[in-house]
């Protein structure tokens, strides 16, 4: 997983964030973890997720006007968030990586990769 010792709690948090596919806020991800864990403190979990995306195994996710977010899968891929609801969810399509070579050759810069997220109204709240 990374170079720094892999902790119980370590992998403990690390299992649930993958477990779950709503990309949880902290709060979220603590009362997950609590219901088997209760021993594991906040700041644990903190702490691990700010190590865990700082190596690249986790993502965090900003959502303007909303607290940080997490997603468990760090692969390339589009998130779509609900303004209604705050519900993220994972969008099953092909990332385009043409937009970094677009990028590169007109700002001059090495891009590493990109993040895309959608905002609007999901399924659930239009209809």
């Amino acid at each position: 997983m990374s170079t720094k010792r892999i902790t119980i709690q370590r992998q403990i948090i690390l299992n649930t964030l993958q477990r779950l596919k709503s990309h949880p806020s902290v709060d979220v991800l603590c009362a997950e973890i609590y219901k088997q864990h209760p021993t594991i403190s906040k700041a644990t979990v903190y702490r691990t997720l700010r190590v865990l995306t700082a190596e690249g195994v986790i993502k965090k996710i900003a959502v303007s006007g909303d607290v940080a977010r997490f997603d468990g899968c760090a692969d390339t891929h589009y998130h779509f968030a609900c303004k209604n609801c705050d519900k993220i969810f994972d969008l099953d399509m092909d990332c385009v990586n043409e937009i970094d070579n677009m990028v590169q050759a007109k700002y001059g810069v090495k891009v590493d990769g990109h993040e895309i997220l959608f905002s609007g109204t999901c399924d659930e709240c239009t209809g």
